[in-house]
Order: C-alpha cells, then structure tokens, then sequence
C-alpha cells in the first residue's frame, strides 16, 4: 500500500522522558513534556484525541481509550542530543560519534584566522545562553564593531550582531568562513548566525537566524526520495539542517504559526511528496530559556491549529508528529535533554495500533520509505506493516 503525501512535524524539543543514558549526558529526570504538564494545566485536547496522553502519564491528560492515531515513542541512537544529529537520525543517518563541543570556548587555531578573514577582533568566545550574551556584551559590540562569538552545550558555533552594526548579508558571510574552517576534529554540527536589533538593555533577536549545518556525510532519507523522483518541501530551518542536500523546495518561517501556515499551503498543492517541518520555537524561544509557561502556551497554540492540518489531509495522506531531543525548560539546565520523542502518526488509512517503543529515530525513516514505496537501504526498521488497516 502507498500512500501520496507523507507530512512529517518536528516539534523540535518535545521530549518525553530520559533515556537510559541520560546520567551521562546530566539529563537524569528530564522530561519536556511531563515536567511541563506537572507544573501548568495542559490543555490540549486536540493532541490527546490523537493518544499522547497515552505515550507517557502526563497530569491532566488522561490516556484515551481508542486513541484516533498510532502512537508510541522512539529513542536516539546517535551519539548526542543534538538537532542536527536529532534530525539526521530521523532521516535514517545515525550519528556514531558526537560532534566537537567546546566548554571552554574555541581555541586560537580556529579564531585566529577567523579574525584575519573578517577583519575584525571577536567578543565573547565562551559558552553563553544567546539572550544572555548579548545583553552582556550588545553594547560592547555596538562600540567596536567586534561580533559576539559564542557556543553552549550543543555542538555549535554562533555568532550574534546588531542589524544595524553588521549587516544581516555580511553576518551570513562571517558564518560561512566559520563553516569553512570548522573542520575536521572542529567540524561543528552547526555555525549559526543570530542577527539582533535594539538598544542595550533591550535587544531583541530578530527571525533571520540563520544555521550552517555540516552535510550528511551519507545519503539519508532525503536523498532516496529524490532518487525515485519525489520533491522533498521543506519549513523552518529543515533546509539548513541538511545543508540543502535532498531539498526541493524550501520556505524559512518566522515562527510556529507561520510553520503552520506555510505546512498548510504546501499541503493546498497536493502533489505526492515529504513535506517535512520544523517548529523550532519550543526550543529556541521557550525551553533554552527554561520559560515553562511559554512552552506550554506554545504547545497549546499548536494544538489549536492541529485540527486544520488534519483537515487539509487527503485520503491517501500520512500526518506524522515526532520531536528530535528535549529541552525541559523545568531543569536548571537551558540546554538539550537527551531523551525518548513522541510518535503519532494519523490519516485516514492508518491502523491507530501501539507501536511501542522504536530503538531508534531511524525507525520513522525507514517507515515513511515504506509508506511511500521508496526503496531504502539506510538505518532503521520499519514499522509501516503495524500502521497498515
């Protein structure tokens, strides 16, 4: 059986529960989705219908008794809790060693010469929230010109400037010379540039984050889909995290809603394909800024709008929902947690059966090959026959 469209949403960071690994990776009790239900009243009624109260207990969200989606969850094989390595692994590409992190800041052999090529000292070069960093040093860099250089526990290389200091094109080409020369044992998963308006003590990030990923050293997913002819359409920064490679189409949005809007009318055109989306703002704007209440108002805003997707599903449609790590805004820690993510997947040739819990990410990649009569010889095993009525 082959279905037209498969529509694939990363609600990026919705976790659910720690791995068995997590004490190594100071995640032990991290649980995104849990912590936030225990601490704020959930409501959201749209996805329970669908069974995630059925994956893990969550206060307020009972289990349901015929859930209207297959659920379960699903573990990261890779090495790390990264986005990049995160989304990879969900394309059938796991990561078997971690990307470079740098907790003490990037050393002189990648400074340097980054100095020499943009003509110009940088500030910072020590790992920071990126809130945090600028209202440090915005003002700093509004005087000298100098861009902020930054990591934090995630293997990334980020650069922050004022619009109106540096341009929003040049801090593109900052970042791409970084990416350049971060290489080989400093070969980043991410450089990414972090444009900022304002005035000190108020400086606001603006939407044109940019990121700068590394290339999937092997064919994933994507790349399949293209060999048999099938546009991959990618929203939010999906494009960025394959560095292109096996994207047809792509859109940047400014935020969840717009994610929502564009997934909408890529879904309008009907046309057999992945659309494959990235809400990135659980993350980035609430779970690194550990803002439980932001979260949950953001989880809640995506499930008012669940139900327009699912009436913009053909027949033969396919709605996945997954997450790529966790990032519990309830831990004193601003950055990824390692952990299980969600799985439903929804249409109306779809068997809601349990499809427990996936030894790996890779296991969705393999499945929606299946389900698109794609042949596939990456990671992971299907489970499409459990999905089929």
């Amino acid at each position: 059986m082959i279905f037209d469209r498969v529509i694939l949403i990363v609600l990026d960071s919705v976790g659910v529960g720690a791995l068995p690994d997590a004490d190594q990776y100071n995640d032990t009790g991290s649980n995104t989705l849990g912590n936030i239900a225990a601490r704020v009243n959930l409501h959201l009624p749209n996805l329970a219908r669908l069974g995630i109260g059925n994956i893990i207990p969550l206060t307020g969200i009972a289990p349901v008794g015929r859930p209207a989606a297959a659920c379960g969850k699903m573990a990261s094989r890779a090495a790390g809790k990264d986005t990049t390595s995160g989304h990879w692994e969900l394309a059938g590409l796991i990561l078997e060693q971690p990307f470079p992190l740098y907790p003490h800041g990037f050393p002189p052999e990648i400074i340097t010469p980054l100095e020499k090529a943009i003509g110009r000292r940088v500030l910072g070069n020590k790992p920071a929230s990126g809130t945090e960093i600028i209202a440090e040093l915005g003002a700093e860099h509004m005087r000298t010109g100098s861009p902020i250089v930054y990591t934090s526990a995630d293997s990334v290389f980020q650069i922050a400037a004022h619009e109106e200091v540096i341009p929003v094109a040049e801090l593109y080409r900052y970042c791409k010379i970084a990416r350049r020369l971060l290489t080989g044992e400093h070969a980043v998963g991410r450089v990414i540039a972090r444009p900022f308006t304002g005035e000190p003590g108020h400086f606001i990030r603006t939407d044109r984050r940019q990121d700068f990923s590394l290339e999937p050293p092997r064919p994933t997913l994507l790349d399949a889909l293209n060999d048999a002819g099938l546009p991959v359409l990618a929203v939010g920064k999906i494009k960025d995290i394959f560095a292109g490679r096996g994207i047809t189409r792509w859109i940047h949005t400014h935020d969840n809603m717009d994610g929502v809007d564009q997934t909408c009318n890529f879904m309008r055109e009907g046309d057999r394909s992945l659309i494959f989306v990235n809400l990135v703002d659980f993350d980035m704007r609430y779970g690194h800024r550990n803002d439980v209440a932001g979260y949950a108002a953001a989880l809640e805003a995506f499930d008012r709008r669940l139900p327009e997707l699912i009436a913009a599903l053909n027949e033969d449609d396919v709605l996945i929902l997954t997450a790529d790590h966790g990032c519990d805004p309830t831990t004193p820690s601003t950055d990824h947690s390692r952990e299980y993510v969600p799985l439903m997947v929804y249409g109306n040739r779809i068997r809601p059966a349990a499809v427990g819990v996936r030894p790996t990410f890779a296991d969705l990649g393999a499945t929606v090959a299946e389900l698109l009569g794609v042949p596939y010889h990456l990671d992971g095993e299907s489970f499409a026959a459990i999905l089929l009525k």
